[in-house]
């Protein structure tokens, strides 16, 4: 597996320059918010020809302002769950672009520059220990972020048929399994399923329902009925080796850093966790 370690950052200089439009729409007040290019994980290569993304390599965006804050501390809007999409949407400067239609890993990117940009690098959050249990404030640095361009591993036999969709066998059943890439859209319905399983104080089904969401053919069959009937019985080796596949092939930003417990000194890779802190490093 081959990874692209390039540290997180734009490619292409701020935009601080005022376009004339802005200096006639705001006489005697010509003050206009910065821009910047964000790298996109996935390189436009998995949109489809119509969508604005596809063959873009960066996209640009605004620097956090107030009202991206007002967006964030809105009671109506967390509760239903759509600050942060409403936050990228107001951050593109292309208003073409329907944020929902993003990939996720693209959407990560805009999240972690966007953050940068508006709060530093150093990201300071309450950290569970693994091994021993104890909460702890730790210290990250989003700067160590890197860039997964996605991959195609010859050992896990996975087909790219384009626009986003693979193919792959699963290893146990032999079954032929045809898997697409997920948008904002899938990522807020999966949240969003999660959270009304925990409302009705019903068990959550995060594996299968990202199988269900992720699932577009089982042996060439892309009736629902067929995709049923893999989840109710599919292995977990198979399972397994279907998010795998899905894992590798996905363009997405690593925010794997180093972790050390204050406690027990416990060391290992962790995940990033993005908590509220993300965006309220004060708070």
């Amino acid at each position: 597996m081959s990874r692209n370690r390039d540290r997180l950052g734009t490619s292409a200089p701020e935009n601080n320059s005022t376009p004339p439009q802005a200096l006639q729409q705001n006489p005697g007040f010509a003050f206009v918010v910065p821009t910047e290019f964000v790298e996109l994980p996935s390189n436009g290569r998995f949109y489809s020809e119509n969508h604005p993304l596809h063959g873009q390599t960066t996209i640009e965006i605004k620097q956090m302002t107030a009202k991206e804050e007002d967006i964030l501390t809105s009671r109506t809007l967390l509760k239903n769950g759509v600050a942060i999409d409403r936050v990228i949407q107001s951050l593109i400067v292309d208003k073409s672009i329907n944020s929902d239609t993003l990939l996720v890993g693209d959407r990560n990117a805009i999240l972690i520059a966007a953050r940068s940009s508006g709060y530093g690098t150093d990201y300071d959050t309450k950290v569970t220990c693994p091994s021993c249990g104890v909460v702890q404030e730790y210290s990250f640095n989003l700067n160590d972020a890197t860039v997964h361009t996605g991959n195609i591993s010859p050992a896990l036999e996975i087909t790219d048929k384009g626009n986003g969709i693979f193919e792959t066998t699963l290893p146990r059943t032999g079954v032929q399994v045809g898997f697409r890439l997920l948008d904002g859209m899938d990522e807020k319905g999966m949240l969003t399923r999660a959270e009304n399983a925990r409302k009705r104080k019903k068990s959550e089904q995060a594996v299968t329902d990202l199988i269900r969401t992720m699932v577009v053919s089982v042996n060439g069959d892309q009736s629902p009925q067929a995709v049923e009937y893999l989840i109710d019985n599919i292995p977990s080796i198979d399972a397994r080796h279907l998010r795998t596949c899905y894992k590798e092939v996905t363009p997405n930003i690593d925010m794997t850093q180093y972790f050390e417990c204050q406690e027990c000194g416990h060391e290992q890779d962790m995940e990033v966790p993005l908590t509220a802190d993300f965006f309220w490093p004060d708070r």
